[in-house]
């Protein structure tokens, strides 16, 4: 049993407890619903809000129950750059980048462990070495920790968001102004916990955005982050009215979708660009699209 710390006040169950305890919101969520999360005695939903100094009482789950990293091949995954500290991936779709509960596909901790590369032995157990994450429909590049000091300095350098994040994305219609700022907080959807939206009080979230090049239907969209929220790209566009092509979870066309033959969002993490953890050097890494980005950006060339 202990006291709510006074930064979790007003905040939900499943988004304060899997801050204070280092587990996943759906773990949190499990566990609330089995009623083995009480405060003040009494059964805690996810939803609820903490009060400071409220008295919370967790029953964990066992040992046996968490997650392990299974070291397989992951098809796809590409090494863009490896040394003693770092190792930098394109990431394919449909692969997460650590394992979690209800996750049976593929992840790029286990890929590289396939691999044989040594990565940092920092964080929890299943996500060692992670330092950031992409969803497992975008692809892109991303960074992975070998070295405990590169898992450190890149921890510190995300959070003070000295990193560099860029993005593309075909999003529908045409965005106006054609560059802007885009100041939205995100929070968990208030019906649908399974996606996210901008929601009064919410995480404060920022994606600066330009667009590139204009087609009849959609737009090529160059995205940088300011700030790294789940879904923040998907969510933000889709607030303006102009979801990412293919992203149906957001209200993107089916039909557009189905003729550019895209079975998930037009979502790719093109750059990201850090000082390196071994010496401060500015290094940067691209990845290319994958196959079915590029086949639909052809045709909406074409059209």
């Amino acid at each position: 049993m202990l006291p709510v710390p006074d930064g979790l006040d007003g905040m939900r169950v499943d988004a304060g407890l899997a801050k204070l305890l280092g587990l996943s919101r759906t773990v949190i969520a499990e566990l609330a619903e089995s009623g083995d999360v009480l405060l003040d005695g009494r059964p805690a939903g996810k939803s609820d809000r903490l009060a400071a100094g409220g008295l919370l009482e967790v029953t964990l789950p066992e040992p046996d129950n968490q997650v392990e990293v299974v070291a397989e091949p992951v098809e796809g995954l590409r090494i863009l750059h490896d040394d003693e500290d770092i190792v930098v991936v394109s990431k394919p779709v449909g692969v997460a980048v650590h394992p979690s509960p209800g996750w049976t596909g593929p992840t790029v901790v286990g890929g590289l462990a396939a691999a044989g590369l040594r990565i940092s032995t920092s964080g929890a157990a299943e996500r060692q070495g992670v330092v950031h994450r992409l969803d497992a429909g975008t692809t892109g590049v991303m960074v992975v920790a070998k070295s405990e000091h590169a898992y450190t300095v890149l921890k510190r350098a995300f959070k003070q968001r000295t990193v560099e994040k860029g993005y593309h994305a075909v999003v529908q219609g045409h965005p106006d102004p054609t560059r802007g700022t885009i100041d939205a907080p995100i929070d968990r959807h208030p019906r649908h916990d399974y996606k996210f939206a901008v929601v009064a009080g919410g995480r404060p979230s920022v994606t600066h955005y330009e667009v590139t090049e204009a087609f009849r239907a959609a737009s090529l969209v160059d995205i940088r982050l300011e700030t790294g929220r789940t879904h923040q790209i998907r969510v933000h566009f889709a607030a303006l009215r102009h979801p990412c092509v293919g992203d149906l979870t957001y209200g993107a066309d089916p039909v557009l979708a189905r003729k550019l033959g895209l079975t998930r969002q037009w979502l790719h993490a093109r750059r990201l660009a850090f000082a390196h953890p071994a010496d401060g050097r500015w290094v940067e890494f691209e990845a290319p699209y994958p196959d079915d980005l590029a086949h639909a950006l052809e045709i909406l060339r074409a059209d």
